[in-house]
């Protein structure tokens, strides 16, 4: 089977090393590879079957724009308001969204739980949309969201937040302290530019966990600071190969073996720094 990953420039994109990992690790002989296209080819790309793939990745800036050419739309998905994978059946292009299962299933291996815990969330970018549906979706008790552009972030986190009105978005210098859960969903720390955090060591000092979706360093400066304070920390490794499991799952229709997760990150953490 062909899949690949839709997007505009794509030429640092892990996915078909991620996928062929996982495609030697099944002993399956399918395909991977990049589609870049540009924003008046993606309605042909989606209405010609991914020109013969079985199942396609979308990346930025196609996330929202594939949408209205979609047969579905996965529940979560559509609350979220953007779509990572398709699904080309004889039925028609069926719309999902891995980044939301990756997420929830690194938090449960992690162990880590957000039922009716105060969380802040850094950042209001794509990933922070499917971040906030599961911090939403596990129930946490009071959610607050740190951006540099609030006005922005309003308009950006609409859907999410017609789901918690009572979530707060603040600028990070009116940041309330003192959250259990603190979650990154930025780009500051990640390899070349390390040694940053996007708050204060102070600021994740006294929480109960400390969860970055940067993967590459493996310990960004903010959760160096979050484990020096006592806190739980998790990188964004395990969703980054769980997103592309989920994937795999939808087009292969069936569940795969969960150790498969662990297996694929040893085999990308040489390929990192840090």
């Amino acid at each position: 089977m062909k899949f690949g990953l839709l997007g505009r420039v794509l030429g640092h994109s892990l996915s078909p090393q991620i996928h062929e990992a996982i495609f030697r690790t099944l002993g399956r002989g399918d395909i991977y590879t990049l589609l870049e296209r540009e924003p008046d080819q993606v309605a042909a790309f989606i209405q010609e079957n991914g020109e013969g793939l079985t199942g396609s990745n979308v990346t930025i800036p196609y996330k929202e724009k594939v949408i209205p050419y979609l047969k579905s739309v996965a529940p979560e998905a559509e609350k979220i308001g953007a779509v990572n994978t398709l699904f080309f059946t004889p039925e028609g292009v069926k719309g999902y969204n891995t980044d939301y299962l990756g997420f929830d299933r690194m938090l449960q291996a992690a162990g880590i739980s957000l039922d009716g815990k105060t969380v802040t969330v850094l950042g209001n970018g794509g990933a922070a949309k499917a971040v906030l549906q599961v911090v939403t979706d596990r129930k946490a008790k009071t959610i607050q969201i740190l951006s540099r552009h609030p006005e922005q972030a309003n308009e950006s986190l609409r859907h999410f937040l017609a789901q918690r009105p009572d979530a707060q978005v603040r600028l990070y210098a009116d940041a309330e302290p003192g959250s259990q859960v603190i979650i990154n969903t930025t780009p500051v720390g990640m390899f070349p530019k390390v040694g940053v955090s996007p708050v204060p060591a102070a600021f994740t000092a006294g929480c109960e966990a400390a969860v970055d979706i940067i993967y590459n360093p493996r310990e960004t400066q903010f959760l160096a600071d979050a484990r020096k304070s006592g806190a739980k920390t998790c990188n964004g490794l395990y969703m980054l190969v769980a997103q592309a499991v989920a994937s795999e799952e939808i087009w292969q229709q069936k569940e795969l073996d969960p150790e498969l997760i662990p297996e694929i990150m040893k085999q990308l953490e040489d390929s990192f720094h840090g």
